[in-house]
């Protein structure tokens, strides 16, 4: 563990660190082929590598029942932390069966490479209704983070695990910005305070101009795009990355932003998503994080600010990172710039808004965005994506 040096602290005062040493590699390497094994989907392999790295400290493994109970009913750990979303390793009936606690239980990836080990302390069943209707507001299937609660086994395996090894990303290696390089970067920089931006959709005006308020206030910005598992009709990562690339060389201070991902999968929990992806930047190091209208929602399962007003019900020193609440961003016909309700004289009449799901349906009817949706650079590249 890294004690703190920063700007603001690690969820729960230490920054973990889970990623096996050389000598723990080879160990556990030699051992690989004799150890009961489960194979990981995509999000619990995101999930490995983020406990590994920090990013979900203070988690250093797949919750126990106590703190999976804590967080469904209550969005707080069992030592009382704040944590809204469980982050849990499921295995259907005949796998558990066939480990017990004292277990060292290797962890393939989806394709079956040998990635981390779980040390197995508990298993313990649970209430899928439960937490579908807790954690996401609904039971209903076509909610795709109920459909995986519904489709993952019937036993959770909880314990410390080890992630064999810290791997540059595939698409994205020069953007793999860990907890522990992104606090270090806010050090040489100077910045004494950062907000974070989550996204899964490519940026529009809507963000940019929010963003660019955010910064206003603050010494930096650290985009942080998700480019873990996502749902099928998502733009993919490498057409969301380049978008940002663009933006930073043609809209944005050099100095004052930093573009990195994040490995994590989507869970599309609304509300209680919000407050995780905060905690999650708050592990990176940013002091703020900007929460706008339908913070990781989908559908209409969520109310435009309720992603907002969560922040309210939890204690705020608690909590750590400070909210940095946005109405609904539009492009003003009126004052012909981006505003919100707060800042715009027009009347809905000279309102364009602007979603990351209208920009994908002008896509697919094969329309360019206009320059009001999106800077003329980004359009032109999803456009092209879309056509590829």
């Amino acid at each position: 563990m890294t004690q703190h040096q920063d700007a603001i602290a690690p969820h729960g005062g230490s920054l973990i660190n889970r990623v096996a040493s050389e000598t723990q590699k080879q160990d556990l390497l030699a051992k690989g082929d004799s150890l009961p094994r489960v194979q990981l989907d995509k999000r619990a392999t995101s999930d490995l590598e983020m406990i590994a790295i920090g990013g979900f400290s203070p988690l250093s493994g797949f919750m126990g029942q106590a703190d999976y109970e804590q967080v469904v009913h209550h969005m707080h750990l069992d030592n009382g932390l704040p944590w809204s979303i469980p982050v849990t390793l499921s295995v259907d009936e005949g796998v558990a069966d066939s480990l017990n606690a004292g277990d060292l239980v290797r962890l393939d990836d989806p394709t079956g490479a040998f990635v981390g080990v779980l040390e197995l302390t508990e298993k313990y069943t649970y209430d899928k209704t439960q937490e579908a209707v807790q954690v996401y507001k609904t039971d209903e299937m076509k909610h795709p983070g109920v459909k995986v609660v519904f489709e993952q086994g019937a036993v959770n395996l909880a314990g410390p695990v080890w992630l064999l090894e810290r791997q540059a990303h595939p698409q994205f290696p020069s953007y793999q910005i860990d907890p522990a390089a992104s606090r270090q970067l806010f050090r040489e920089r100077g910045w004494n305070t950062i907000v974070g931006f989550q996204t899964r959709n490519p940026i529009h005006r809507a963000h940019e101009y929010i963003q660019k308020c955010a910064l206003e206030t603050v010494d930096g910005l650290f985009l942080h795009p998700l480019v873990g598992a996502t749902k099928s009709d998502d733009i993919p990562a490498d057409v969301r990355m380049r978008c940002y690339e663009i933006m930073m060389e043609h809209y944005f201070p050099e100095d004052r932003v930093i573009l990195a991902i994040n490995p994590a999968a989507m869970r599309y929990a609304g509300p209680r998503e919000a407050i995780f992806h905060a905690l999650v930047r708050k592990n990176y190091g940013c002091t703020h994080f900007i929460v706008g209208r339908d913070h990781a929602g989908v559908g209409d399962y969520y109310g435009t600010y309720d992603a907002q007003h969560i922040f309210d019900t939890l204690d705020a020193q608690a909590l750590g990172i400070t909210p940095m609440k946005f109405e609904h961003a539009f492009y003003c016909k009126k004052t012909l710039s981006m505003a919100t309700t707060k800042t715009s004289p027009s009347g809905p009449e000279d309102r364009v808004h602007l979603s990351g799901t209208k920009v994908r349906e002008m896509l697919r009817r094969g329309e360019l965005p206009p320059p009001e949706f999106s800077r003329p650079e980004v359009a032109s590249e999803l456009a092209a994506a879309m056509k590829a």
